[in-house]
C-alpha cells in the first residue's frame, strides 16, 4: 500500500487517528462499562455492540497508521502545462472517440462517480505529468485503450 498523498491528506489522517485514539476510544470504553452493568455479557446486545465498535475502531486506527507510514508525500501544485494533482482534464478515447472530463486527485479524495480519479489508478498513473496533445495507452479490465489529452 504505497499511496501518494499530499501533506494535507496526511494531516487529515493524523487528525482522524488522534480522534479515534482519544475521544472515540473513551466513548466506546464508557459504552462498554454501562452495557456491562446490565449483567450477563453473553446475552447483552449493548455490550456486544460496544465491543464490536471497539474492534472496528482499533482496525481503523491500524489502517490509518499503515496508510501514513507507507505513503509518499507529493506536492499539490496545479500546473497549467501538464497534468498534476487537482488538474481538470478533458480526454478522448481514440478507439471510440468518447470524450470525458475528469479531475485527478490523491486516493483519499478520489470519487469515480463524480469523475474524480486517483493518481494511483491506471489512468491516473498514465496521464500524470503529461501535456495537451499527448497520447497514452492505458490497460483497463476490458483491454488497452489509447487516450489523448485534449485540454487542462
Amino acid at each position: 500500500m504505497n499511496n501518494q498523498l499530499t501533506q494535507e491528506d496526511i494531516k487529515k489522517l493524523k487528525e482522524e487517528m488522534d480522534y479515534r485514539n482519544t475521544t472515540l476510544r473513551f466513548e466506546i470504553a464508557r459504552e462498554k462499562m454501562v452495557a456491562a452493568a446490565f449483567g450477563d455479557r453473553s446475552e447483552n446486545a449493548e455490550y456486544k455492540a460496544a465491543k464490536q465498535r471497539y474492534y472496528e475502531n482499533n482496525r481503523r486506527i491500524g489502517y490509518l497508521k499503515r496508510m501514513i507510514k507507507s505513503s509518499t508525500v507529493v506536492e499539490a501544485v496545479i500546473h497549467k502545462d501538464k497534468v498534476s494533482i487537482g488538474s481538470k482534464v478533458k480526454i478522448k478515447f481514440l478507439d471510440s472517440n468518447e470524450i470525458d472530463e475528469l479531475t485527478l486527485e490523491t486516493v483519499l479524495n478520489a470519487n469515480p462517480i463524480e469523475n474524480i480519479i486517483s493518481i494511483d489508478s491506471p489512468l491516473g498513473k498514465a496521464i500524470i505529468g503529461k501535456s495537451i496533445g499527448d497520447i497514452v495507452n492505458v490497460d483497463f479490465p476490458d483491454g488497452s485503450h489509447s487516450i489523448e489529452i485534449l485540454s487542462l
